[in-house]
């Protein structure tokens, strides 16, 4: 059944699923709202969910409490899933998979994709106060480094921070993993602008031209005009001295 639910991932997506608290992880009895953010709200967008339960369901029809477009749910460890927006046309938006632990020790995490060159903060935490204790992170296993309050930031993210991670206080005890995933960074290129007059003509030049390129143009561009230049000075050279031989004739003739 879920499997049907990844394919439809190949649809437009025009809504986004937001978590608050913004984490991946949760400890048991935690109150977690969910949001469907929307571009139009007449859409009907519903909260879905593939769980460790046996149905996919909607928020409201057992679980939760439906608030317009939001739901709101007090978790337990059989919710810990898959979740989902989806509007009466069958689109869906991004999917969010929250972790329920019924242990003392969660890692928070982003639950959204992060891009590429912005920082990450990791939090492990404690269900009991102080919740700032020092921390062991690990990737995909390996140890990355202990923090003293608990605190973890990765500066400047890439793809190869996108991996399973988790934490572990001593004497509390050790998180669930979570995956990070890291997209790449979104680039705008402007639109050119023209500032010519009407009627006037532009030449754009590529822009891989390289700056020896376009000096040698420019350089080729002096030579014609200077050529024109020449051409017009014999040009007019020569009518002048065709004048004079012109009225001899005449004269000539008249005598």
């Amino acid at each position: 059944m879920f499997h049907n639910v990844k394919n439809k991932q190949i649809l437009t997506l025009t809504a986004r699923l937001t978590v608050s608290p913004s984490s991946s992880q949760f400890f048991r009895r935690d109150f977690v709202s969910l949001s469907c953010e929307e571009d139009d709200s007449s859409a009907g967008w519903t909260l879905r969910r593939n769980t460790s339960k046996p149905n996919i369901t909607q928020c409201g029809d057992g679980w939760g409490e439906s608030a317009g477009s939001s739901c709101n749910i007090t978790v337990f460890q059989l919710d810990s899933g898959v979740y989902w927006c989806e509007s009466r046309e069958g689109p869906i938006s991004n999917m969010v998979n929250l972790t329920v632990t019924g242990g003392s020790v969660i890692l928070q995490s982003p639950v959204l994709p992060v891009m590429e060159g912005d920082d990450v903060t990791l939090l492990c935490k404690t269900k009991t106060t102080p919740s700032n204790l020092p921390a062991a992170f690990y990737k995909d296993g390996s140890l990355i480094r202990k923090q003293p309050t608990g605190h973890m930031t990765i500066q400047h993210v890439s793809r190869s921070d996108e991996g399973l991670y988790k934490c572990d206080i001593s004497g509390h005890g050790e998180s669930p993993s979570s995956w990070i995933t890291v997209t790449d960074k979104r680039t705008t290129t402007p639109p050119p602008t023209s500032t010519s007059n009407p009627g006037s003509i532009s030449i754009i030049l590529p822009p891989s031209l390289s700056p020896s390129v376009l000096s040698v143009l420019s350089c080729v561009g002096s030579v014609c005009v200077v050529v024109l230049l020449v051409l017009l000075v014999l040009l007019v050279r020569r009518c002048v001295h065709r004048k004079p031989e012109g009225e001899t004739q005449t004269s000539y003739l008249s005598f």
